[in-house]
């Protein structure tokens, strides 16, 4: 299946706004982090309660958009999901990155709910989440290089759709 112009633009046009929100929202997140990571115990329980929504209300349905939209479009497309390295390594890596964001959540709603206990001594222990937007960051920004840039190679797959077919 192939998709039309108009919408695959609309696609395309939902899918880069999604990603580049989640990179947007991520970096966010990993200011909120850092806050936490260095402010009183007052900056701290903010910084925990701003983590839990910036996740659940803004990064996880920006990631979830760009993966959905990233799958109609390579699909729909002379890309193909499986045909190119650069296309499934990008949808193995978006899809493990949302994966894992969305198992790491209910952890961060867990100290948010420490956060608004209000008891300064269990906020104090909460340290801050430098690790895992951290490395979300970079794996983003490493998908946003790999599907800007295109590098040549096909995969098994794609070399076989490729070549014609032999009439005997």
């Amino acid at each position: 299946m192939t998709l039309a112009p108009s919408p695959r633009r609309v696609l395309l046009l939902i899918h880069v706004t999604a990603s580049i929100g989640w990179i947007g929202t991520v970096i966010a997140y990993l200011t909120l982090a850092l806050a936490a990571e260095v402010g009183d115990a007052l900056t701290r329980r903010a910084a925990w309660i701003g983590m839990e929504i910036t996740g659940w209300y803004a990064i996880v349905p920006l990631a979830l958009t760009s993966l959905i939209t990233g799958v109609i479009m390579a699909a729909g497309t002379r890309w193909g999901l499986v045909r190119h390295y650069w296309v499934l390594l990008s949808l193995i890596l978006t899809a493990l990155s949302t994966v894992i964001l969305i198992l790491h959540m209910p952890t961060v709603s867990t100290a948010a709910d420490v956060a608004r206990s209000g008891n300064p001594a269990e906020i104090e222990q909460l340290g801050s989440d430098l690790m895992h937007p951290g490395v979300g960051l970079l794996i983003l920004i490493g998908v946003a290089v790999l599907n800007t840039s295109k590098p040549r190679g096909l995969t098994a797959y794609g070399r076989r759709r490729r070549r014609p077919v032999r009439q005997s």
